[in-house]
Parts: structure tokens; C-alpha cells; sequence
């Protein structure tokens, strides 16, 4: 069964910023994050998002995708030639995360649903 994209984060050098250009184009709900200093929530209508500071200039959007279990998946990631660069990790209330590159080097994340 195919694993659906769950969630995507916006890293921002200005978050505030950045929400005003969200709530300005695309008319979505944008948040304080609870428990993430400086992050937004977003509700989009389709699947959640956050806007965060970067880490670096430049860093791309990360898209998430919901697994049953990320210790399976991190298992295939490097079966598959992939590379963990973000272990499992808990989002407290929420669920765990973890974020891979790909063999083409790039970035995506694993959500896993629970209590953190």
C-alpha cells in the first residue's frame, strides 16, 4: 500500500514574514506552533505544514510521509542506498519524525503517528 505524503515544513529566514506571504496568497490559517519557539502551524485544507527558521540559507521544504512504523522504513531507506541524517525523533503529543536523503541526495522526512 502506498505511504501518503502527511506534512510539509517551510524553513524561513523570517518566519513572520513568511506567514504573512501564506496568509496573503493562499488564504491559509497560519498559527503560532505550540511547544516550537518561532515556528508557525499551518492548515492548509489538504495536509499540515509548518513554517520554521532555517537552519541555513537555502534550505529546502521537506515533505513528510506517513509510515506505520520509521524503524521499518529507516531499515529500507538504507537497504535502499539512502542515508539517515535525522533519527527517529519525538514531536511530544504528536508522533516521531526522522529524515532521510535519497541516492539523488535529497531530503525528505518519515512521520510516524503516537504520542511522542
Amino acid at each position: 500500500m502506498p505511504m501518503p505524503i502527511v506534512w510539509f515544513n517551510v524553513p524561513a529566514a523570517d518566519p513572520g514574514r513568511a506567514r504573512e506571504f501564506y496568509e496573503e496568497v493562499f488564504a491559509w490559517t497560519v498559527e503560532p506552533f505550540q511547544g516550537m519557539d518561532g515556528a508557525f502551524e499551518l492548515t492548509t485544507g489538504g495536509i499540515g505544514g509548518e513554517i520554521f527558521p532555517q537552519a541555513y540559507p537555502g534550505e529546502p521544504i521537506t515533505v513528510f510521509v506517513g509510515v506505520p512504523s520509521i524503524e521499518e522504513h529507516v531499515g529500507r531507506v538504507e537497504r535502499a542506498g539512502g542515508t539517515v541524517v535525522v533519527p527517529k525523533t519525538a514531536v511530544a503529543g504528536r508522533g516521531y519524525f526522522a529524515v532521510f536523503e535519497d541516492t539523488e541526495g535529497n531530503r525528505l522526512g518519515l512521520w510516524e503517528e503516537g504520542t511522542g
